[in-house]
């Protein structure tokens, strides 16, 4: 083989090598994405509650004062 074949050969490994971590970041990156979006909703959800409970009069308004000594 000629140095030039070689050269040819080396560049389609990495590109190869690189395709392939390529499309494993992207699929690691859609695994979190979906996780956010669960955990992004699983928190309006949990306002939503909170904010239900202070209007039925679950949850009081007001707090109690901090102690003299703060």
């Amino acid at each position: 083989m000629t140095d030039l074949e070689n050269r040819v050969m080396e560049l389609e490994a990495k590109v190869s090598f690189q395709d392939d971590t390529i499309e494993t970041l992207n699929d690691e990156l859609r695994t979190h994405q979906r996780h956010l979006a669960k955990m992004q909703r699983q928190i309006e959800l949990i306002g939503e509650k909170m904010k239900e409970s202070q209007d039925s009069g679950l949850i009081p308004q007001h707090q109690e004062p901090p102690p003299p000594h703060y």
